[in-house]
């Protein structure tokens, strides 16, 4: 078996067409389908469904699927450890990123680290929470973060740093007669809110603090990224509900932040590991994340 084969192979099982796989691998669709019949018969068994209509993975494909995506991600991976050694990086921390979690204090931890040991070179990974969890099991990560709380046997989740939820408003919304907003009067207009698919433990936070208020919201859309909540938002098409930092960092106009009343309700991002000793290096890191969130802790009590 030759990375041809995978290559090949998770080419057809992503687009589920043999002529856009092939265009995809700039070859012919012939060489594609000996290809893949090669890999079949090395593995003694068949790993598509193919008819005149569609292509589909068989049990067998989609299990050989998951490994292979491991083994693509741990070639990059081995890829840039020879980069980042390199150009001088003695270390490398694999961090993933999931749900959407707030960005308020991710900048000035990465900052504080480059400070402290610039010779780790840091390397940042946008992945769903699913590929995250099972990329911790597998050490394809060394750590993570995430909205979502529980993780599954063998993984440590840790509360990192909080953000306050507030309302995302558009100009001359009726709500900003409203200094403080009643989670009541959010609920009476359409709202833009994380995809539980995509935001996973985003959404379950928001999703828990709506349930309590015992009151159906009115969604206008689920949306994948906080870009497209504030651009509907900007349009006066829904209220959104997020972070405070992630309110301040939009790029949309017309959108202005309000706090809800009563106590603050704080949503939680948290640390993943695997549940095993940490390196030196990552331990270290893990310091700097408690240090980063008691640092801010105390600065906001400053300010009050």
């Amino acid at each position: 078996m030759e990375l041809r084969h995978l290559r090949c192979f998770l080419a057809v099982a992503e687009e589920l067409h043999f002529a856009r796989a092939a265009e995809r691998l700039h070859i012919d669709q012939s060489p594609l389908s000996r290809t893949i019949k090669e890999l079949e018969e090395e593995l003694g068994a068949r790993l598509f469904v193919r008819t005149t209509r569609s292509t589909q993975l068989t049990r067998a494909g989609r299990l050989f699927l998951e490994h292979v995506q491991r083994v693509f991600v741990a070639l990059e991976q081995a890829k840039d450890s020879v980069k980042s050694a390199a150009n001088g990086f003695h270390g490398q921390l694999r961090i993933a990123l999931s749900d959407g979690i707030t960005p308020s204090r991710l900048p000035a931890l990465l900052a504080r680290s480059r400070e402290e040991e610039p010779e780790v070179d840091i390397r940042l990974f946008e992945v769903p929470l699913a590929q995250q969890i099972k990329g911790l099991h597998d050490d394809l990560y060394d750590a993570g973060f995430s909205m979502a709380e529980e993780a599954g046997d063998g993984i440590l989740v840790n509360s990192a740093w909080e953000d306050e939820l507030m309302v995302a408003v558009p100009a001359r919304h009726p709500v900003l007669a409203f200094k403080q907003v009643p989670l009541k009067e959010v609920l009476r207009y359409p709202l833009a809110l994380g995809d539980p698919a995509i935001c996973e433990g985003h959404a379950r936070q928001v999703d828990r603090i709506l349930r309590a208020c015992g009151q159906e919201p009115l969604i206008a859309q689920h949306v994948a990224t906080f870009d497209v909540m504030f651009a509907l938002v900007s349009a006066g098409l829904a209220l959104g509900l997020a972070g405070e930092a992630h309110i301040a960092s939009s790029r949309e106009p017309g959108v202005v932040a309000r706090r809800l009343t009563g106590k603050p309700t704080m949503l939680t991002t948290y640390l993943l590991r695997r549940d095993a000793e940490p390196s030196e290096m990552l331990a270290r890191f893990i310091e700097r994340v408690a240090f980063i969130d008691s640092a801010d802790d105390l600065g906001a009590a400053d300010d009050s």
